[in-house]
């Protein structure tokens, strides 16, 4: 198996890249609300509380001293002091209540600016003007005028210009993967180092990236029909998709110097297990994944209302790291990797295997990440009939649809499509079968910067691979996103093998 699934990938991956021409692209970075605006707001809170206070003890002190009754007297009597009580803990109550108004107000801008940085500018000024809070606050109808202008200054970008890029597991040991062994070719074709990965990302942001699904792009209708999405963004920022292929962590890949598994670590955030040479576990940042997260939470304007990335997950050897698919369960049918599993992994409990499973992909879909059938079993969709097809996705919608959820979306692997550049018909038997399961956005490979067609039935998108193979061989293709030369890692072996 180990070898099997890098020596196919190679081999047909490279029979479905198809030559394109690069368009230089203009890009301007659009600077968003000013990061100082949450200090100026407490700054401002603080100052209206102090004043506050100070005029209610002058307010006391006048009475007081015009009502010489009022004042407590040290023979006051049980009654008196029951009653003065009763008024002190009132005004703490009234107190209290205003720390909470005023709490509640720089939540709301908070969580406004938050959706406006995403250029959901639209959400942004809901969140304001639906408070019963808006109609006598000056900071929120201010941040929502100034939401109104930014959303009223946003061009529609052309879908067609839309580029889609995508990755296998990252490279965390450079000098497991290439050790030499009869994995690195393949490692080294199609494979990004995190150095190269997390290059790219600020490179991409500072020329104006943004991050969308092909759910913005097109969207399907109640009647079942399909229209086209519209994005509206700043001047100068470009939308793209990103997905990642294949994060099984399939058995090959065991000590090559990969993540291990997505996990949920105590902080509520997505990371990834890695297994270090000596044997010790890791949690952190070791793959897309994580390592997107960080950089979004660091840099939000990077994602459009919330996006992420596509996954484009298989079954056989189970999802995001865990062993998921029925063999494992039923010990029928197994390959030599996964018998070696169980046999390593005694205890190994297959119910709460998919729990856990169950349990990182709802946060990861809460979190702006979505799922694509990949395939069950990584099967050629080209080559292999509509019959074979039927039997594999049904192998998915089986095992894997019940942990990552339902999806309309398939990216075939090798890039391996069901028709030719022209479009689907329905006289496409393979087409028809995935449509009549609710696929209907479909993704192949192609070099080209920009492939997507948009009907009423269908949406469909080349996307361009950023490995080794392309880095090396074509650098000047990818000169619309960055210059090779600037993320390169110099650990790959070169000249890095033709395909």
């Amino acid at each position: 198996m180990k070898k099997k699934i890098v020596g196919v990938l190679t081999t047909v991956l490279a029979a479905s890249l198809l030559v394109g021409g690069n368009h230089p692209v203009t890009v301007q970075v659009d600077n968003m609300i000013s990061g100082t605006q949450d200090d100026e707001d407490t700054q401002s809170d603080e100052a209206e509380a102090d004043a506050a206070e100070a005029e209610e003890e002058q307010s006391e002190e006048a009475k007081v001293a015009a009502d010489p009754e009022d004042q407590p007297a040290a023979t006051e009597t049980p009654k008196e002091e029951k009653k003065a009580e009763k008024e002190a803990q009132k005004r703490e109550a009234v107190e209290n209540s205003s720390d909470s108004t005023s709490s509640d107000e720089k939540t709301l801008l908070k969580k406004a600016k938050k959706l406006a940085q995403q250029y959901d500018y639209t959400g942004a000024i809901s969140v304001l003007k639906n408070n019963w809070k808006f109609a006598t606050s000056d900071k929120m109808q201010e941040a929502a005028a100034a939401y109104m202008k930014k959303r009223d200054a946003c061009v529609e970008y052309p879908l067609e210009n839309i580029t889609h890029v995508f990755f296998h597991s990252l490279i965390v040991n450079t000098s497991l993967a290439f050790d030499g062994d009869s994995d690195e070719a393949g490692y080294n074709q199609m494979m990004t180092t995190v150095s190269e990965f997390k290059k790219m990302l600020q490179i991409m942001y500072d020329k104006g990236y943004v991050l969308v699904s092909p759910h913005d792009m097109a969207v399907i209708n109640d009647d079942g029909t399909m229209s086209r999405g519209k994005i509206m963004l700043p001047e100068g920022k470009i939308p793209f998709v990103l997905s990642e292929d294949d994060v099984s962590y399939y058995h090959y890949m065991d000590g090559d110097g990969f993540a291990t598994k997505l996990v949920i670590d105590d902080n509520g955030d997505i990371k990834c297990e890695y297994k270090k040479a000596d044997g010790t576990v890791v949690t952190g940042d070791y793959d897309v994944v994580p390592i997107l997260d960080s950089f979004v939470k660091e840099h939000p304007d990077f994602s459009y209302h919330g996006r992420k990335g596509i996954l484009a997950m298989t079954g056989y050897n189970g999802v995001l790291g865990y062993r998921t698919d029925g063999a494992y369960k039923t010990k029928k049918n197994l390959q030599d990797d996964q018998k070696a599993f169980l046999k390593a992994n005694p205890d190994f409990d297959y119910d709460k295997e998919v729990k856990a499973a169950k349990k990182v992909a709802k946060a990861m879909k809460k979190d702006g990440w979505e799922f694509a059938s990949h395939t069950w079993g990584h099967r050629n969709a080209t080559s292999s009939t509509a019959a074979e097809l039927k039997t594999d996705n049904k192998k998915w919608e089986k095992y894997v649809a019940p942990i990552l959820g339902k999806t309309d979306m398939i990216i075939f692997a090798f890039g391996a499509d069901i028709g030719d550049w022209e479009g689907y018909t329905s006289d496409n038997e393979k087409y028809e079968y995935y449509k009549s399961r609710g696929y209907r956005y479909f993704c192949n490979v192609d070099s080209s910067q920009y492939f997507v067609q948009i009907t009423s039935e269908y949406f469909r998108q080349g996307r361009r691979n950023l490995d080794g193979y392309r880095m090396y061989y074509n650098p000047d293709m990818l000169s619309d996103l960055f210059d090779v030369s600037e993320v390169w890692d110099s650990s790959r072996p070169t000249p890095v093998p033709e395909m």
